[in-house]
């Protein structure tokens, strides 16, 4: 067909008069019928007044729970509040049928003792991330992937609320005037929360949860975080009091390992731990944990990871233990490693171990200190012993990449040697990398001083399986 004649057959479709698909005359006294199932929109209209039914229970029961509020406890309360929707479900016969009691039920017990709407998903083991994006957005992290969940928020102010509900207890603050805070739950889990008019899409919660119970270093092994050998290694290097930075992106795990090697310091020795938010869970006896703090409403009374660096050294501690570096506090912690406070652990921000170099090179200079470089460096090579690098993968999974030796300055630069490295070999069909852990088969040059410790390691934690019998 020319072009010419399609745009005739285009026209003649324009004028003539649509056809009545939905509409079918019978031969029963001319009446039309419609073809059309209409039941999708008795189905929409079925659910849009059992939603309204339900909220309309909803805020009949939550009146009458806080006018039992005033005369009983809120135990007693929430033993009888499904009795108490089923009361006034009998007492409107309009409820009948058209209403989900126990999801009511249920959403407002949460919000009662718990955090709302998200309570089910701080109670699922599964879930190691939940990221609030305003009232009607909600992603949780299962097994190192995002995926949105059909949880919703009323509006704004419920969410506002539940924001407010975290960080009250904790003595902070959240408002237009400070509108973003780091808090934590009382499992240790951590909360950051940012809110109108800096959050365009609401109020914003991120929270990364914790497990109940303490990863240990076995739980790492199975998860393929790091093997035996580097595990043994990593035992080792702690004990013998070695100083130890760990690197690595956000999520990657790095708290989770700080935890872990922390566990094997010995229960005598008396442990400082300094954090943002009260993060790490020893199970030491002898632990001080430090906290810092956020200005108040005058814009005074802030103390920094600085501060309580600085405050720690006159507390006798025998290891330092800091959540974060992230500023001026790593001069502070590189003299402290290089005054007496051997075996102290931390973490950083970092893409690789030699960017962890640059990085506290640059923190050094926050301090305001106008120091050399060159001063900066010696500072680091003779302060830190170990930088272990841990990395997430695009997979989910979460590995020690690199456990690097820091062997100290030669002419202006910091030499690294890797000890263990991740090896990737690919992709398989489900999209999980495929790689292995591997030692670079170098002993390192602080070995003496774990043996002149009483620390004895195998030297086939330094070779791979295949070399052992060379």
């Amino acid at each position: 067909m020319s072009l010419l004649a399609k745009l005739k057959n285009k026209k003649q479709n324009a004028t003539s008069p649509p056809s009545v698909q939905c509409e079918k005359k019978t031969e029963n006294n001319g009446e039309y019928i419609s073809n059309e199932n209409n039941s999708p929109k008795e189905e929409k209209k079925d659910s849009i007044k059992s939603k309204d039914k339900n909220e309309e229970l909803k805020k009949q029961l939550h009146k009458k729970v806080l006018r039992e509020m005033k005369k009983d406890s809120i135990e007693r309360i929430i033993e009888r509040i499904d009795e108490m929707a089923v009361e006034i479900i009998k007492e409107d016969d309009s409820l009948l049928g058209l209403v989900d009691r126990k999801k009511i039920v249920a959403e407002l017990v949460n919000n009662l003792i718990g955090y709302g709407p998200i309570n089910p998903l701080l109670l699922d083991p599964e879930v190691t991330e939940i990221m609030v994006n305003g009232p009607s957005m909600v992603y949780a992290e299962r097994k190192g992937k995002l995926e949105l969940t059909d949880i919703k928020f009323q509006d704004n102010d419920h969410v506002m609320h539940i924001i407010e509900k975290i960080v009250a207890p904790l003595g902070r603050r959240i408002d237009e005037s400070s509108p973003m805070v780091d808090a934590r739950l009382p499992d240790g889990s951590r909360v950051n929360a940012i809110i109108p008019p800096l959050a365009l899409n609401g109020p914003t919660i991120t929270i990364r949860k914790f497990s109940k119970d303490p990863f240990t270093i076995e739980h790492l092994i199975s998860f393929g975080t790091l093997t035996r050998e580097m595990a043994i290694f990593l035992e080792a290097c702690v004990k013998a009091k070695l100083n130890i930075f760990i690197s690595g992106g956000t999520g990657s795990g790095k708290t989770t390992t700080l935890n872990v090697l922390s566990s094997f310091i010995p229960n005598d020795e008396r442990i400082i731990t300094i954090e943002d938010a009260a993060e790490l869970q020893l199970w030491q006896d002898h632990v001080v944990s430090l906290e810092s703090r956020p200005p108040n409403i005058e814009g005074k009374g802030s103390i920094t990871i600085r501060d309580l660096v600085r405050n720690s050294l006159r507390m006798r501690p025998e290891r330092i233990v800091v959540g974060e570096v992230r500023g001026g506090e790593a001069l502070d912690m590189l003299q402290a490693m290089n005054t007496g406070h051997d075996g102290s652990l931390a973490t950083g921000h970092s893409n690789s171990p030699r960017d962890m170099i640059s990085r506290l090179e640059t923190m050094v200079l926050m301090a305001g200190m106008e120091l050399p470089v060159k001063a900066i460096r010696e500072q680091i090579g003779s302060a830190i012993d170990l930088i272990v690098q841990q990395s997430r993968l695009k997979d989910g999974s979460r590995k020690i990449t690199n456990i690097t030796e820091v062997q100290g300055l030669e002419g202006d630069v910091i030499v690294l040697q890797d000890i263990f490295v991740f090896k990737q070999r690919g992709v398989d069909q489900d999209g999980k990398i495929m790689g292995k852990l591997v030692p670079t088969g170098i002993r390192p040059k602080f070995y003496e001083t774990l043996t002149t410790s009483g620390i004895t390691i195998p030297t086939s934690v330094f070779l791979e399986e295949e070399d052992w019998n060379l």
